[in-house]
């Protein structure tokens, strides 16, 4: 949630900090502004709706200033409106700051702040910040070099919750000061050119040389120097990575919509996250984790802990783990898990997946599975986030950028990367036939080419997605794994098209859900494994006779006068079903949402990384 970029150089700023916030859309917002600091002023720019309308007001033209900071908002507190977006200035209009996160004792600092004088134009929580960064700076010594920094580290020593923060000081316009606390935050560097930014595709087009900020980092940023600071101002060394992938990576290369871009980048993105952890004839290789038999032989549960669309990878690769470890596996809502006092303790191992590895939700539920003394595994797409360093083990899966809010190849790999690592596990106990693990070795081989074939078979799709995206609801049914998966295709629907969908397990149908069947309702049925065919193809053949129109989505022999809409995938073990039996779905879920012109990679409401509770 919420974009912020940051630049400090010897050029104009304000092309390059529009063009870092274009470059985070995909995380949500609902308005955006800009602040330069010109000549002994900061102008303020902000607007209630897209980048591009910013983009349209006439004022940015004359923006000269070579220091500024930018910001998209998706709001928390206050409405959508030019007043409520960032950046938000104190009261004298000299301290500028963008925000990200969330402030939960902000009506504490309000209150003291307002007492001592101050008066607020916004609704909120944000602008206490600049108000007591003023407080704070004119309590200083007016001659201390460290001012401007002292006072924005007493500022965020008073904030409880979470905050990436910005901030530009007209009185000293040759620095930006940045923090922050559970939000993500980097910063990259080029010669006598400083960019900050939430996330690294904003600034990658300038410079690939990367800090990644860590929790409590405030750090000054100049054109010619980086200087990070722990809470007490000692100064701390740190070292910056250098980004293997490429600004073009995050384009659209030829594809009308991002999302439609990773659905086909799915057999890269398969075979980059195999790579070299799995090779023909060989056992699986995590020696990046390496856990060894004595601690996995005392595990008594796993817990797979995620949110949406990650929280399903969790659900489909359930089986496999009970089945390849013996070992009794949870899938939990990470905002359930955090709350509920769950029965873990030192013999439990939490798996905690999150594609940005900034959700909010699983970095607490990590952070307490810890506290009470159980190992954790991250399965993060983004190196060096929030929860990799939360987590005793850290797991990359390789899908590239995600830039849709809709994740795709993200969830795809989450699943092949867990179905990896069970066959792993299973294999370091020693406890799994070596016949199954081998063939299901080889069919992971072969998932990049399967998912290909799948992808070749769009057509049907299309014309279905024609018949049904003007309907209000749709059913999705499933048995074992295919209803993990028809939990993720009914999300993926309602994400982007706004029709209200449902996932059962077919044979809860008559428990209930049979009475929503009516003449002309849409069921999408998914068939994976032969030992459930003849009872799923007995549960559609139900809500056929009380008029519902089918999509079948199956790789089984099935009878095409029963089942006019059929979209064959290939052969796969029942356990792997997931990577592929979702593709078509995801199309599916695509199609209709360009049937109905609506903005495919940014959904209303939606944002990417959801880094506020």
């Amino acid at each position: 949630m919420c974009g912020i970029v940051g630049y400090i150089g010897n050029t104009k700023a304000s092309p390059i900090l529009i063009d870092g916030l274009l470059k985070l859309e995909y995380r949500g917002y609902d308005s955006a502004g800009i602040a330069t600091i010109e000549g002994p002023h900061i102008k303020c720019l902000k607007h209630k709706g897209r980048v591009k309308e910013l983009q349209n007001i006439p004022e940015i033209n004359s923006l000269e200033g070579h220091i500024g900071i930018a910001h998209t908002r998706w709001a928390t507190h206050g409405k959508p409106s030019s007043i409520n977006a960032h950046p938000h200035l104190d009261e004298s209009k000299n301290f500028a700051v963008v925000h990200n996160g969330i402030i939960e004792n902000y009506s504490q600092i309000k209150d003291f702040l307002t007492n001592a004088g101050y008066h607020f134009l916004s609704q909120t929580d944000t602008e206490v910040i600049p108000n007591l960064i003023h407080y704070y700076y004119y309590k200083e010594d007016e001659n201390d070099n460290l001012r401007f920094v002292k006072a924005v580290n007493k500022a965020v020593s008073d904030l409880k919750g979470s905050y990436a923060i910005e901030v530009i000081f007209s009185f000293e316009p040759d620095k930006i000061i940045v923090a922050r606390k559970d939000s993500p935050l980097v910063i990259g560097i080029k010669d006598d050119e400083k960019f900050v930014a939430s996330d690294i595709p904003a600034i990658l087009d300038y410079t690939n040389n990367i800090y990644i900020l860590n929790d409590g980092d405030l750090v000054q940023v100049t054109k010619k120097s980086v200087t990070f600071y722990d809470i007490d101002l000692n100064v701390v060394k740190r070292t910056p990575e250098i980004i293997t992938w490429d600004a073009k990576s995050a384009d659209k290369n030829g594809y009308e919509d991002f999302m439609l871009k990773e659905i086909y980048e799915q057999p890269t993105a398969i075979r980059e996250t195999i790579g070299t952890r799995l090779v023909k004839d060989a056992k699986c290789n995590f020696d990046d984790i390496s856990i060894p038999k004595e601690y996995l032989s005392k595990v008594s549960r796993i817990y797979i802990v995620a949110c949406g669309t990650a929280m399903h990878a969790g659900l489909a690769v359930k089986p496999i783990l009970e089945r390849l470890t013996s070992i009794p596996v949870e899938v939990d809502i990470s905002s359930e898990f955090r709350y509920r006092k769950p029965l873990i303790d030192k013999n439990t191992l939490i798996i905690c997946i999150s594609q940005s590895g900034e959700t909010a939700d699983t970095i607490a539920a990590l952070k307490n599975a810890k506290q009470i003394g159980s190992k954790t595994i991250a399965i993060s797409n983004v190196i060096g986030s929030s929860i990799t360093r939360e987590a005793d083990y850290t797991i990359y899966t390789h899908a590239g950028p995600e830039i849709a809010v809709a994740s795709t190849k993200a969830y795809t790999c989450q699943i092949t990367v867990l179905s990896l690592l069970a066959i792993y596990f299973a294999e370091v106990l020693g406890i799994e036939n070596e016949e199954i693990l081998s063939a299901l070795k080889n069919e992971i081989l072969e998932l990049p080419s399967k998912v290909s074939i799948t992808l070749e078979n769009t057509d049907l799709i299309k014309e279905f997605a024609k018949r049904i995206y003007k309907e209000k609801d749709i059913f999705f049914l499933g048995r074992g794994t295919d209803f993990a998966v028809a939990k993720e295709a009914s999300l993926k629907l309602k994400e982007i098209s706004y029709i209200h969908s449902d996932a059962y397990q077919s044979g809860e149908l008559k428990h209930g859900p049979i009475a929503l069947i009516e003449d002309d309702v849409t069921v999408v049925g998914i068939i994976t494994d032969r030992r459930l065919l003849d009872k799923s193809v007995s549960n559609l053949q139900e809500v056929i006779t009380r008029g519902a129109k089918t999509l079948l989505v199956t790789n089984q022999n099935v009878d095409k006068d029963v089942f006019p809409n059929i979209i064959n995938i290939p052969k796969v073990h029942p356990l792997l079903s997931p990577i592929l039996s979702i593709i078509p779905l995801q199309l599916l879920a695509y199609y209709v949402s360009k049937e109905k012109g609506l903005d495919v990679d940014k959904p209303r409401n939606l944002a990417k990384s959801v880094t506020v509770e």
